[in-house]
């Protein structure tokens, strides 16, 4: 929760908020500018509109107040006021406040640690192809983190991750592929999942991958 939301996810977000009533400057600008004035290093203004936005519905805006917060950028005038504003932004729907949020309850950041919840707002934000909180599902799956293990589950998630290009996903389902742990034993496809791997510089996916290519091909028959 390091990094202030992208002008690409500012952008996505502006189609979730809700248009201004008391304040007649529109929510979208308001956010915009509030980008801009955290960009330029000024602190108290950026919070200042990211409030006014948020306040008007912007789930972005919503989402970055939290995030300044949290951090201690700008004063909680209220000691879960950030937990509140990500709830909001998250129950609007934005994919990063989800998976923000979850991150909370799986830590135990600041909350109760709580793992059901965590694997439900990471499921959230997964569904609308958040590609960490994908990962992060399918290894609650398949390490049985605050739940059963269950590979075909994990497999799920991860192939949605490796898909997305998640390089680390890539090496986990070819690993999977090549056990049979949750998908069908298949070495061509732990091959090509090792190739993608090794292709974003995973040095264990090429040797892998090498060690694939070496075999007796007598094995595929």
């Amino acid at each position: 929760m390091r990094h202030l939301a992208c002008r690409t996810l500012l952008a996505a977000g502006l189609l979730g908020a809700a248009p201004a009533h008391a304040d007649s400057t529109p929510p979208a600008s308001l956010a915009q500018s509030a980008v801009s004035a955290y960009e330029a290093g000024r602190l108290d203004e950026a919070a200042r509109l990211f409030e006014r936005a948020a306040r008007a519905g912007n789930r972005l805006a919503q989402f970055n107040l939290a995030m300044m917060m949290f951090r201690k950028e700008t004063a909680a005038p209220e000691p879960d006021a950030g937990w509140r504003w990500l709830r909001r932004a998250a129950g609007a729907g934005l994919a990063q406040a989800q998976y923000n949020f979850a991150l909370l309850y799986d830590r135990g950041s600041g909350v109760a640690k709580s793992l059901p919840t965590a694997a439900e707002w990471y499921r959230r934000a997964a569904e609308q192809g958040h590609t960490e909180a994908q990962v992060s599902l399918a290894t609650m799956y398949y390490v049985g983190h605050g739940m059963g293990r269950d590979f075909a589950a994990a497999a799920r998630w991860y192939l949605a991750a490796a898909r997305a290009g998640h390089a680390g996903a890539q090496y986990i389902v070819a690993s999977m592929y090549e056990a049979g742990d949750g998908l069908p034993a298949d070495l061509r496809q732990a091959e090509h999942w090792y190739a993608q791997a090794a292709l974003q510089g995973d040095a264990a996916a090429r040797a892998k991958y090498e060690a694939l290519q070496d075999r007796p091909r007598e094995e595929e028959r």
